[in-house]
């Protein structure tokens, strides 16, 4: 009898325990959890909305953070304890600058309550504002304004002419005339008008000649125009082509007789070398084909790395060194070069050697 009697006590003090610690809980109880903004204008600045709650439970509520889902998004909120029946605050910024179009957002709330995570959303639909001149038209050439100061060709056949435009904006209170000052000779270059009127266009067209240009791979060049007569060379712009050699033509018998490429490697790795070191590699290339193979161009990605070709053309069965030297002066830490290797061969026209080191 005695020992149900205590039976009978600790499970009321427990009970009673769990009661009070249920009581002793903070609530926090929102009036709302998502607001649509609707739609607005870009140039309407940031948005703001207040989310109010209340601490429905019988001890201080503390809220620990609120964190955005991105940074358009800044959240502000009470700091401090908010006691049982007193309300709080959860402010939420969006900032629509470059960011048209529909939006929804969240905004997370961690707090001591019973629900200890709470997530608000806010949504809305952004207007684009209009862009200015010097938006649409970003990239300056001498007084003249364009989309970009580069046009390229990405891939031409080595028996192809294609042709590229490039707009051009008059951005000025005066007509500005434009010529040419230097073109490649592989490169025809006009401007419709000839005159761009103040706050007019023009058109830049450019004719490419892979054939006269006279190289394979990536080949870059530069323009430059005369504006008003000028003759600076400080309103320039880019052009580049990769030329590829057109094997379209070739029958079913040239391609099987054709010249086929094997290097010994695509790769390889010198290791940790001193800084001022030169190291060299030589990469061994095979004809397993029936026909020569002609090596067309070599190139490196940059200055550090010299390549030479023992010879040009390497015939049927036959294999030649192509010797690659890294030369380290200047650069540090992990290093990767690599050598393009452009031939003859109708399958594998194009072939990417990589040298690579650690600089100590």
């Amino acid at each position: 009898m005695k020992r149900l009697f205590t039976l009978l006590m600790v499970i009321l003090v427990a009970g009673s325990y769990s009661q009070l610690v249920a009581q002793g809980k903070p609530k926090i109880v929102f009036q709302k959890t998502e607001h649509n903004f609707g739609s607005f204008k870009e140039s309407d600045g940031v948005q703001t909305t207040t989310f109010e709650f209340t601490n429905t439970g019988d001890a201080p509520l503390i809220l620990n953070a609120v964190t955005a889902s991105c940074g358009c998004t800044t959240p502000d909120w009470s700091r401090q304890p908010i006691a049982p029946g007193q309300k709080g605050t959860v402010k939420v910024a969006y900032n629509p600058a470059n960011r048209p179009g529909a939006f929804s957002k969240t905004a997370t709330v961690r707090s001591n309550a019973e629900t200890a995570v709470v997530v608000l959303t806010i949504s809305g639909r952004v207007e684009e504002r209009e862009k200015t001149l010097a938006e649409l038209y970003p990239r300056e050439i001498g007084v003249l304004r364009a989309q970009r100061n580069h046009i390229s060709f990405p891939t031409i056949k080595m028996s192809e002419v294609k042709t590229e435009t490039l707009e051009l904006l008059n951005d000025t209170d005066k007509p500005v005339s434009v010529g040419f000052r230097t073109v490649p000779p592989h490169i025809k270059a006009t401007v419709n008008p000839a005159t761009i009127p103040a706050k007019g266009k023009g058109v830049l067209t450019v004719e490419y000649d892979a054939k006269a240009a006279n190289t394979y791979g990536f080949a870059s060049h530069r323009i430059y125009l005369s504006l008003n007569g000028s003759n600076d060379y400080k309103s320039s712009i880019g052009i580049s082509a990769t030329i590829e050699e057109d094997f379209s033509a070739l029958s079913a018998a040239e391609m099987a007789n054709a010249p086929v490429v094997n290097f010994n490697t695509l790769s390889y790795d010198f290791g940790d070398i001193k800084q001022g070191e030169k190291k060299e590699y030589t990469f061994e290339l095979a004809n397993k084909g029936k026909r020569d193979l002609v090596i067309r161009n070599v190139r490196s990605s940059c200055g550090c790395t010299a390549v030479s070709p023992s010879k040009n053309v390497i015939g049927a069965g036959e294999t030649a060194p192509i010797k690659v030297v890294f030369d380290s002066t200047g650069k540090k830490g992990r290093q990767s070069k690599t050598v393009t290797v452009i031939t003859n061969d109708p399958k594998t026209p194009t072939t990417t050697l990589r040298v690579s080191t650690n600089i100590i």
